[in-house]
């Protein structure tokens, strides 16, 4: 528990995330509004969302998950995608963690199952309500985060492959990692860069989140620092091993783009599926690129 305070006043140090591109020069227009009513929630979270006032019609939906520490209302005011709503016209949903500290369930087995009631249960649900209440785009639903966010954001596009139609991970975790068998719990062997799997490994933690599920699968990219010290970047490479074991592919990139998006960060190509982003010299709080994530979701 002492481990998982220091990280947490570390993550809280680090939280100012970074921005990129034109879209800093957009404004919101609209509000950030709390839903209560959206279905299912045994875990007690909390659902807000924006809806641009240039909503599109059947608009595409982003879940924007935040870290430890965080909230939505934080995330909303220190990431791009609300401003990039309104340029685009989708909807923004932001969820919040119940728990103190307010990490991501992404410990426990009901966390780590498609429809086992958990966090991950609960944001499935927020995203349903959308699509039913504003005619969103079903085929158009995406997912990022940082952090303890960017673990969420792998378990679902585990747990709920279905339903969401690429992600973006900042800083996170490989699905499954976290795992302590109990609710909101911190696993320092994972975030300490300790646990070492085979791609096989990895993707059978995937596969065993959803048994039975055969359709497609989210496209991920991946964003890590070089310095982490919080998830050490080890993490990176386990999470490359999980994604591009889910899709076939090796986990040696067929192609390598320095100062991509930006310096000092590359970006390794895996396949058309899975892309790494690796940021030579940065910390725990990589820099999001909004008008990359937009063109990753084919938002752009």
């Amino acid at each position: 528990m002492f481990l998982k305070l220091i990280t947490l006043l570390l993550l809280a140090i680090t939280s100012q995330l970074a921005a990129s591109g034109p879209t800093q020069q957009l404004s919101k227009r609209a509000s950030l509004t709390q839903v209560t009513n959206f279905g299912e929630n045994a875990s007690g979270t909390l659902m807000y969302i924006y809806v641009p006032n240039n909503l599109a019609t059947n608009p595409a939906i982003v879940v924007a998950i935040h870290y430890c520490t965080g909230t939505a209302s934080a995330y909303y005011t220190n990431t791009p995608y609300a401003t990039l709503a309104e340029q685009y016209g989708f909807i923004v949903i932001y969820p919040q963690s119940p728990y103190s500290g307010t990490c991501w369930d992404v410990s426990s087995a009901a966390a780590l199952t498609h429809d086992g009631g958990a966090d991950s249960e609960s944001i499935a649900n927020m995203v349903t309500y959308t699509i039913s209440t504003y005619g969103a785009d079903a085929s158009r639903v995406f997912v990022t985060g940082s952090s303890s966010g960017a673990m969420m954001t792998n378990v679902l596009a585990a747990t709920y492959p279905e339903m969401f139609a690429a992600g973006v991970a900042y800083s996170g975790v490989p699905a499954g990692c976290f795992y302590t068998g109990t609710v909101d719990g911190w696993n320092s062997t994972c975030s300490q860069g300790q646990v070492v799997e085979s791609q096989a490994y990895w993707t059978s933690v995937v596969e065993n989140m959803y048994p039975g599920y055969q359709g497609a699968r989210p496209r991920m990219r991946i964003h890590h620092g070089s310095v982490d010290t919080t998830l050490l970047p080890q993490n990176y490479n386990e999470t490359i091993k999980q994604w591009t074991g889910v899709f076939g592919y090796s986990d040696t990139p067929q192609q390598t783009l320095p100062n991509d998006p930006a310096s000092p960060y590359t970006r390794y190509i895996y396949g058309e599926n899975v892309e790494g982003v690796y940021g030579t010299g940065i910390g725990h709080t990589a820099a999001i690129f909004g008008d990359a994530d937009m063109e990753w979701f084919g938002i752009a």
